[in-house]
């Protein structure tokens, strides 16, 4: 590992290790909840910044998760006023919203939730299936299944390489 990327680790980890541990998977779950960085990056970052990568890990799941739940309840409720205004109709298409129809036409909200995260953030994808009139609970699930996995992924190849790298 080169030098500069050693004492960038080196840095973040005293900056990290300056925070009561305690509050240390608080900062990780926070950062899980904002959109690109989510649960595979916060528990990155807190991976790197030396919290133990099962803490890290479990903290960005947590944080991710409960961000895709306030947005998927509340857009489902806005869902749920706009078509009863609307007595049932539609909104108009986008491009965008086309490009995500026909993606759940063809993988469903399984493909969708575990695709995802390689194009949009958990979020977004999470507001689309509530917008498409998938249930609350079966988004949920499948966003709940997504965020495990790529976190896991992350914190599972992450963790090779640092052992790896000897840091």
């Amino acid at each position: 590992m080169s030098n500069a990327l050693t004492d960038l680790i080196v840095n973040f980890q005293e900056l990290v290790a300056q925070v009561p541990d305690p509050v240390q998977p608080l900062i990780v779950a926070l950062a899980g909840a904002v959109p690109f960085i989510e649960g595979e990056g916060s528990a990155s970052i807190g991976i790197i910044g030396g919290i133990h990568p099962v803490v890290a890990a479990v903290a960005g799941i947590v944080g991710n998760f409960l961000c895709v739940a306030v947005v998927v309840l509340i857009g489902s409720r806005v869902r749920s006023a706009v078509t009863t205004r609307r007595g049932g109709g539609t909104a108009e298409t986008s491009p965008r919203r086309e490009k995500f129809q026909r993606a759940f036409t063809r993988y469903g909200v399984p493909g969708v939730s575990l695709l995802g995260p390689l194009l949009l953030p958990t979020q977004f994808t999470a507001v689309m299936l509530s917008g498409a009139g998938v249930s609350t609970r079966r988004v949920l699930l499948w966003q709940g299944v997504a965020i495990v996995m790529w976190t896991t992924l992350f914190t599972l190849i992450l963790t090779g390489v640092l052992r790896f790298a000897g840091a």
